[in-house]
């Protein structure tokens, strides 16, 4: 959802930088160069930062290039668990971990 947005902000900065290229200066010194080259450079500089973000994510891990991280798994560690004099399963104690293991093709 986010990257459409960011590619429409994207669209509409390059249209209002190509429109605002060709509007003619009033003033008689001819600064409209400099305006044309900043949104140049602009644009530039947004479809840049924008091919960077949509880029492949690869992460490298110690165990190789073909690694990634893998889905979250949730456990309890540290829990004891019993059978109470009703015969309930009663679990008390331990912590709630939860952690994403390293898959290598």
């Amino acid at each position: 959802m986010i990257r459409k947005m960011i590619q429409c902000l994207l669209a509409l900065v390059v249209a209002f930088g190509i429109g605002a290229s060709m509007i003619q200066p009033a003033d008689a010194h001819g600064s409209g160069g400099r305006v044309a080259a900043g949104v140049a450079i602009g644009t530039i500089l947004g479809l840049g930062i924008a091919g960077a973000y949509d880029g492949p994510r690869r992460y490298y891990y110690r165990d190789g290039p073909d690694c990634y991280r893998g889905p979250r798994q949730c456990q309890w560690v540290g829990r004891s668990c019993w059978y109470n004099r009703v015969g309930e399963y009663v679990c008390r104690g331990g912590d709630y971990r939860c952690w994403r293991p390293t898959i290598c093709d």
